[in-house]
């Protein structure tokens, strides 16, 4: 008889300087580290079939608590199944905990110690989210990995501002943790990240790192960032917040980002990823491709035979010409968005398995400065 897949188990198989390779083990299967998920808002990632997304490589991809809790509601979901068999996404999600997303409700939310109230930018309805509600969301959503409630304030605030914000997200983080472990066979079934926060000070990132392993968590969050601070000021506080977190768990970088950003945040440490910019580029005609990015609305490509990229395998460039996505997009067809979702999904695999070979192979640096010339020539 097989032994059943575990829970969760992290195993790092390579490192190259501080870039680690390696694999999470859960139920619904294996996530191959350095991993990007795809963002799926609403149990879905936008034009794309969720087995279009499989077939681009994505182990995981990410479901939005917020929006999922608004419509269709996370009793809906659950009554149906859960999110994996509602969306036909067998493998894991991992679910955000909302807090970002009322973040940018500034207008229409108020946070106490219990937590926050807002508005619904659906409706106007009135709801409120708590580190014991956002656990029971995501529990009734059926995530893998549930991260804890936090607070992300902007970037731009007195340092005592990030600093009283930090120390209640870790107040918030020690009742997530104490709800989710109340959650029963979702508990046994699922991980729970903890996420740290402290703007760009290094102190604060230091004592978040530390009440975060005080209460002990499956993965760690690297939160706060990729909000407006810039690539030189994230990669600055890259270069000390992954070593502050716990060596042997997993490492995930939130909301992170444009394909150079990722190859610098993997050679300070960083594990885990997710998104919107493949998709969202997608849709409005940008493409990423090994020579950097490429607007295909240009006129430029109105009569290019060439594929988006020369260097990518995927079934979009091995299909369909410049000309042909200059096309539709420029005619607004859906198809347009589809094709070129698909392949900025694929991109950003493949950029992955690329960096997960360079690091097993010992010549991770050699690869990054390779890819930063390519790219910015773009």
């Amino acid at each position: 008889m097989t032994n059943p897949a575990p829970r969760f188990a992290f195993a790092i198989h390579a490192r190259d300087g501080k870039a680690r390779t390696g694999t999470i083990q859960m139920r619904r299967g294996e996530i191959r580290t350095p991993a990007f998920m795809p963002v799926g808002t609403a149990a879905t990632v936008k034009a794309m079939k969720p087995e279009t997304v499989r077939a681009t490589g994505a182990d995981i991809i990410l479901g939005n608590t917020y929006h999922l809790m608004l419509r269709p509601g996370a009793e809906r979901v659950a009554r149906l199944g859960g999110l994996h068999k509602f969306m036909n996404w067998p493998r894991p999600i991992l679910t955000d905990s909302g807090g970002y997303q009322v973040m940018s409700l500034s207008d229409l939310r108020k946070i106490t110690e219990e937590g926050v109230t807002f508005a619904s930018h659906i409706d106007g309805s009135r709801h409120s989210l708590t580190p014991e509600r956002s656990m029971e969301i995501q529990r009734l959503l059926g995530s893998d990995i549930v991260m804890c409630f936090d607070e992300c304030p902007k970037i731009d605030q007195p340092r005592e501002v990030i600093a009283r914000s930090m120390e209640m997200s870790m107040r918030w983080a020690r009742r997530s943790r104490a709800a989710f472990d109340a959650g029963g066979d979702h508990a046994e079934g699922s991980a729970l990240f903890g996420i740290q926060q402290g703007g760009l000070d290094e102190r604060l990132r230091a004592e978040s790192a530390g009440a975060l392993a005080e209460i002990g968590f499956d993965g760690y969050a690297i939160g706060g960032l990729a909000v407006g601070e810039g690539q030189e000021a994230m990669f600055a506080t890259l270069d000390f917040a992954p070593a502050m977190l716990p060596e042997d768990r997993p490492r995930y970088l939130m909301g992170v980002g444009k394909p150079d950003d990722l190859v610098g945040a993997v050679e300070r440490g960083v594990d885990m990823f997710d998104c919107v910019l493949p998709s969202r580029s997608g849709r409005n005609g940008q493409a990423f491709t090994w020579a950097g990015p490429v607007n295909i609305r240009n006129a430029k490509h109105a009569e290019d035979s060439a594929p988006l990229d020369e260097r990518c395998g995927c079934s979009v460039c091995a299909t369909y010409s410049r000309a042909y996505l200059h096309h539709l997009v420029k005619s607004g067809e859906i198809l347009g968005a589809m094709l070129m979702t698909e392949h900025n999904i694929a991109f950003y695999q493949q950029l992955m398995a690329a960096m997960r070979a360079a690091i097993a192979e010992g010549r991770f640096a050699g690869f990054a400065a390779d890819f930063r010339r390519d790219y910015r020539k773009g």
